[in-house]
């Protein structure tokens, strides 16, 4: 089999042992992400009422969503893939095979099922006269596949160094929650003092919800050079990534 349908095998793979046996099946990786911006729009808009920031912006809940659905595509592929390599030791030893695609289809599957829900949610929101640009959608999923390649990046990375390091896994939970509010998730860049704000250029995701909501809510402007700049930085960590996982993928078996 060629490494494109051993990874289209494992991603179904993945998406059937996920949800066998569930009675909501896939629909459930719509409803997570949907709770959980209804708790935090609660949250947010009800207790500690906050708004989306400028004049015209078109509400803080439409503001979030286009912040937290590919924060959790990212984060959640991410989490996957770390033990993916230790979680298919059994299969590794047993079966000559490129480990590669273990990475590729759990970065993958979180991303197709999250991708999937972007898309809803969008379309969610514009039947509940939300202003969000349907026509830029094309685009905005041009952007996940970008999001999608720095998440690749960082999961051959994370991948490699859990089969050596095992505390990576118990620790990564607390990290990701602190990139999550290190990202302008659930604020914008503006609201922080004008001096601290080059600290977002040293976060490679803080790009892609402010791209997502200059295309579909208008929302601010990203221009062409942070476009290049994000791509660049997205093949880099790719390109790093991958070399990493490379060079440490003989040693392996040896620890699992």
């Amino acid at each position: 089999m060629s490494r494109l349908s051993l990874v289209l095998h494992f991603i179904r793979r993945d998406l059937r042992n996920r949800y066998l046996g569930t009675f909501s099946g896939g629909l459930w990786a719509l409803v997570q992400p949907l709770v959980q911006l209804a708790v935090y729009g609660f949250v947010f808009v009800y207790v500690f009422k906050a708004a989306a920031p400028g004049a015209n912006a078109p509400g803080f809940v439409p503001f979030l969503a286009l912040g937290l659905w590919p924060w959790t595509a990212f984060s959640e592929g991410l989490s996957r893939a770390t033990t993916t390599i230790q979680d298919n030791a059994p299969l590794i030893r047993k079966i000559a095979m490129p480990r590669e695609v273990l990475v590729c289809a759990a970065v993958a599957s979180a991303f197709l099922i999250h991708g999937l829900g972007f898309c809803a949610i969008a379309v969610a929101l514009w039947m509940f006269g939300v202003p969000i640009d349907l026509v830029s959608l094309p685009f905005a999923l041009l952007t996940f596949a970008q999001l999608f390649l720095l998440g690749l990046g960082f999961a051959f990375l994370f991948a490699a160094l859990q089969v050596f390091v095992r505390d990576l896994s118990p620790a990564l939970p607390q990290l990701l929650m602190l990139w999550m509010f290190a990202s302008p998730i659930f604020y914008a860049r503006d609201s922080f003092p004008e001096q601290y704000r080059a600290w977002f250029q040293l976060n490679p995701f803080a790009h892609y919800p402010e791209s997502l909501r200059a295309s579909m809510l208008h929302f601010g402007s990203i221009g062409w050079r942070a476009d290049a700049i994000a791509l660049l930085v997205a093949l880099g960590v790719l390109v790093a990534g991958w070399a990493v996982f490379r060079r440490l993928n003989p040693h392996f078996e040896d620890f699992l």
